[in-house]
């Protein structure tokens, strides 16, 4: 089962451009919203819900206890200052036990493979994470993957090669590729072409909102 979250929050008043007050509170507004009932308007810590974001992420269950009153959430967007990176406004989905979630789980290489223990070969792994759909009580944290049954180079593990828990319907091709052993010429060449290849390269570009869409 994976990981639940818990923050405390309140119920607040304050909407639009005013709450930018709660900001100098060192509170961040936020919204939960579900299918089955009316958005809630409601008031963050900051610290608190800056470690529980950090931890969650998209992919986990957070209690969120409003006046005392726990609704388990998953965050589905986070709003950042555009210069600073500060929260400004987080919108939560409410989940329920009758809920089907589509998110994210990591996948974990474990085991050891001999011939990457001997270093006459290296792993490549190709896929970190898997797309999954799921109930709320069905989630997990991650997906353990065994490599010692790779053992020559050319050996590859994937989706379609693994066993998943009854609760998770697994939404990647069966044929993604998760690991594989390459040779050791081959990493070799691959540093090389992105060496030569380096100049002129850039990271993507994470563009944040500015502002709340409350508060235009």
């Amino acid at each position: 089962m994976a990981t639940t979250y818990n923050i405390e929050a309140a119920s607040r008043s304050i909407v639009g451009k005013k709450v930018s007050q709660l900001r100098v509170q060192g509170l961040v507004p936020a919204v939960i919203y579900g299918a089955s009932f009316e958005p809630v308007n409601v008031q963050i810590p900051y610290r608190p819900l800056e470690i529980a974001l950090r931890d969650a992420g998209g992919t986990h269950l957070i209690n969120v206890n409003v006046d005392g009153k726990p609704q388990s959430v998953i965050t589905r967007e986070v709003q950042r200052d555009i210069i600073r990176g500060t929260i400004l406004h987080v919108d939560f989905l409410a989940v329920d036990a009758s809920t089907r979630i589509t998110t994210e789980v990591a996948v974990h290489l474990i085991g050891e493979s001999q011939i990457i223990e001997l270093r006459q070969a290296v792993l490549i792994h190709t896929l970190s994470t898997l797309s999954v759909e799921a109930l709320s009580s069905g989630l997990v944290d991650s997906i353990d993957v065994d490599i010692s049954g790779l053992t020559a180079v050319g050996d590859a593990i994937y989706v379609r090669d693994l066993t998943f828990p009854e609760s998770l319907t697994i939404l990647n091709d069966p044929d993604d590729m998760i690991a594989r052993i390459n040779p050791l010429r081959a990493l070799v060449d691959e540093t090389t072409e992105g060496e030569e290849g380096e100049e002129g390269a850039s990271e993507p570009e994470v563009i944040a909102r500015a502002r709340a869409e409350e508060e235009e």
